[in-house]
């Protein structure tokens, strides 16, 4: 199967917002066998959207839609499906009722005519309910194609993907596996891990797949293998994991099944009953805040201090003026204190702690634009390194916040290898 995501929206074109409906959209259909050919972005214009229905008609299998489905009168893709379809919208009555209960139910509030009109779907779709929201989805066929549409709410088209889209998907259609087996190396670039593997990735099966995916400080190496037979496709995959491992063994430090970082910690953390705190000066609370975004991160996310200023890392982190005074405020020496500070503090298994200088100007400290250090500290020591990350200051501040991450995984990753 093959599948096209557009997403509709102005505010989409001019960069007002950032589109992660595709992204989540893909990897969700990828999960189930369904490849995704292209992704599109238009305006909120009838005719644009007309032309590149025409466009994917009987070209792929599924066209899902996300955004131009709320109440108002920029939003015009009900009435452009009712275009396409050659029909007429009608009232359902299950969403009118599931509108009404949530408008004067929940929010306490008279319902208006534009909440009535949120149940106007296309008499032929098939109503994909909206649990969530208002706006319901919508799923029509016409000859090979299957053109679907969802609300561009992102935690509304999250609960239609997974409760609806997928569900249905998978009980009408055949579809191939597609297996995917991430392989995360630390410590060294792309292009020396890409000669190191050379031989290896040269004699793969046609049916794998390896694509190097470059991050600062990191390469993921993702093998992807897609067919009909899954149990073939598993082992093919582990037997060239295994053959991989003898080769590159000193920079695998783990795996990754389509998960951020900071989900594959949280996991790890939960799973070892342990705690972790932050005390941040240059990434200004980054860290924290990718930690707390994981559902049930407080499991294992105790806190954070922001010590920006070098008066809060006195004053609250305890650490002395004498040695801020002859180490500086950039130093391995400030950055540990930092750590077992607070992870004292917050009385936590491990710590994090940065402190640098970012630029564009030097601050407080006569450290070289871009110099970081970041200190780990664990239930037996206190790890500190330097990192020089250049210039611009959102490149020091992103690699920082993603180094301190990785050092933790790697430490992390010594009780469980």
């Amino acid at each position: 199967m093959k599948a096209t995501i557009i997403t509709i929206g102005d505010e989409i074109l001019i960069g007002q917002i950032v589109d992660t409906n595709s992204g989540f959209i893909a990897k969700s259909l990828d999960k189930i066998g369904v490849e995704i050919s292209e992704m599109i972005s238009i305006s909120d214009d009838k005719n644009h959207i007309l032309d590149t229905f025409k466009k994917l008609q009987n070209k792929v299998d599924l066209v899902i839609v996300t955004g131009g489905l709320g109440p108002t009168k920029d939003d015009v893709t009900k009435k452009t499906f009712c275009d396409y379809f050659e029909d007429e919208l009608v009232v359902d009555q299950k969403v009118l009722a599931h509108v009404t209960e949530l408008i004067e139910g929940f929010y306490k509030r008279p319902i208006t005519q534009m909440n009535i009109d949120q149940a106007l779907v296309p008499s032929k779709c098939t109503v994909l309910h909206n649990a969530v929201g208002t706006a319901p989805g919508m799923w029509v066929k016409k000859e090979g194609t299957v053109f679907i549409s969802l609300p561009g709410v992102p935690y509304e088209m999250k609960y239609l993907v997974e409760k609806e889209i997928i569900p249905k998907v998978v009980r009408e259609y055949s579809r191939p596996y597609i297996i995917h087996k991430t392989i995360l190396t630390y410590g060294q670039g792309e292009s020396m891990v890409a000669e190191r593997i050379e031989a290896w990735e040269d004699n793969l099966p046609e049916f794998l797949k390896l694509a190097y995916l470059p991050s600062p400080g990191r390469v993921r190496l993702r093998i992807s293998a897609r067919g009909t037979d899954k149990e073939i496709l598993e082992k093919a995959i582990e037997e060239q994991v295994v053959l991989l491992d003898a080769i590159i063994h000193d920079i695998i430090v783990g795996f990754e099944e389509d998960e951020t970082i900071e989900v594959v910690l949280g996991e790890m953390l939960k799973k070892q009953q342990k705690t972790i705190s932050t005390a941040e000066s240059c990434t200004g609370g980054t860290i924290a805040s990718l930690l707390a975004s994981v559902p049930g991160a407080s499991n294992y996310f105790k806190g954070s201090i922001v010590s920006y200023a070098t008066a809060v890392k006195t004053d609250v982190l305890g650490i002395s003026e004498e040695l801020i005074n002859e180490f500086t405020v950039v130093s391995a020496e400030v950055a540990s204190a930092m750590a077992l500070s607070v992870k004292r503090l917050m009385k936590t298994d491990y710590a994090i702690a940065t402190t640098g200088n970012a630029g564009p100007q030097k601050g407080a400290s006569n450290a070289e634009i871009g110099t970081v250090f970041i200190a780990l500290a664990t239930p037996s020591e206190v790890i500190v390194e330097e990192f020089n990350f250049g210039q611009p200051r959102e490149k020091v501040i992103d690699r920082a916040v993603y180094k301190s991450l990785e050092m933790l995984q790697k430490e992390i990753f010594k009780n469980v290898l």
